[in-house]
């Protein structure tokens, strides 16, 4: 599907001038207040913002995936980080499983209320002893009559206070290994699901990153969403889209932070002149305003093979390493340029430089990105 460069151009605009007037004013509360209320949902549904490039029928607007792309990178470009990865799981993780891999009814069912914004989602892999070795984890979901009996926990939760559907990854058969691994559906008003703790992160305050609990939970067998067995399948095929879009966060992030320094690098004075004046400002400007030109050609390129379904796993695992990584360079450059007050929450550049820390992590550390593409090129 072709892009109209106009249209994408008008598009982001309008999801600009929406962030910038309704959501930047309040951002900094929510930040220092550890929540994002939940209406905030509903009014980007309103506003079509939410699962843009689902299809019309199912309540998004059709387009391809740069428009989706468009929504990430103007919230991070603003220094909403909270909100960017928020909409990042949302819209670019949980509709895509349901999208590719559900059922005619599961579509039906779930892919309006999350392109309306009346529902929230999130996606539940990470068990306190399992992280990156997904194989490892403990939750199970075993079958009984009509129903699977769904019983484990997972922390570190996107999205899991307001969720209102959980894709949950379980072991339906526990001597299966990888392939005894499948995905379910799970509404959050059954019962004997739980709600944890709101996790105190580093960064990301009004981000609502939850333990969920899950005690005999009784799962309609219709919820299995794709085949049973083929969950771990299903997690591989999907995270190319995943990876792709933390690093549009990323690259757009670390776009933000820098424009934001060079205006405060051009006002603020040291020694009788401004500090962009120093050579040293320069070269640092300099060398981060190159690593993110560079950085965007490649997320360009990745974006362009997405969209011919040519995007595989080793190139996605290197864009998520290389933007994530350039994210905290520059947050952590640009945040010495503005001294003391670098480090006072109240300026962007502070929220800049915590927020980044945590996508070297999520959607798999990037160790475990470096071991994608070794094993690429060298094999096992």
């Amino acid at each position: 599907m072709s892009v109209d460069s106009q249209e994408l151009n008008l598009f982001r605009d309008n999801v600009k001038r929406f962030f910038t007037q309704e959501l930047l004013p309040h951002y900094p509360e929510w930040e220092k207040n550890s929540w994002m209320p939940r209406e905030i949902w509903s009014l980007m549904g309103e506003q079509g913002l939410l699962c843009v490039d689902q299809a019309e029928e199912h309540g998004g607007a059709g387009v391809p995936f740069p428009y989706s792309a468009v929504v990430l990178e103007e919230a991070a470009r603003l220094g909403l980080g909270s909100v960017a990865t928020g909409l990042s799981v949302h819209s670019d993780i949980c509709a895509p499983y349901i999208q590719h891999i559900g059922n005619a009814q599961q579509q039906a069912r779930w892919l309006p209320q999350l392109a309306s914004g009346a529902c929230v989602a999130a996606i539940a892999m990470t068990e306190p002893g399992a992280g990156s070795d997904l194989q490892a984890m403990r939750t199970t979901a075993l079958r009984q009559g009509d129903h699977y009996l769904l019983n484990g926990s997972k922390t570190f939760i996107t999205n899991g206070q307001h969720a209102g559907l959980v894709i949950v990854a379980a072991k339906t058969d526990p001597q299966a290994g990888a392939k005894g691994i499948s995905l379910l559906l799970v509404d959050t008003q059954l019962a004997g699901f739980s709600r944890g703790r709101k996790l105190e992160k580093l960064g990301l305050h009004a981000q609502d990153t939850s333990e969920l609990f899950f005690d005999q939970v009784k799962v309609p067998l219709d919820c299995l969403l794709g085949e049973e067995g083929r969950g771990f399948a299903y997690l591989m095929q999907e995270l190319p889209r995943e990876r792709l879009a933390i690093a549009v966060t990323a690259v757009a992030a670390a776009e933000g932070v820098l424009q934001e320094t060079l205006r405060y690098v051009s006002e603020r004075k040291a020694f009788g002149q401004a500090i962009g004046q120093m050579q040293n400002t320069r070269f640092v400007i300099a060398q981060c305003a190159t690593e993110i030109a560079c950085n965007r050609a490649f997320l360009d390129s990745c974006v362009d093979r997405y969209m011919r379904a040519e995007l595989d796993v080793p190139t996605a695992a290197m864009i998520k390493m290389s933007a994530t990584d350039l994210q905290s360079r520059v947050a952590d450059a640009c945040l010495q340029l503005y001294g003391g007050y670098g480090y006072m929450t109240e300026y962007a550049v502070a929220r800049a430089f915590v927020d980044a820390r945590v996508q070297r992590i999520y959607g798999g550390t990037n160790e475990i990105m470096k071991e994608v593409v070794a094993r690429s090129l060298l094999g096992r």
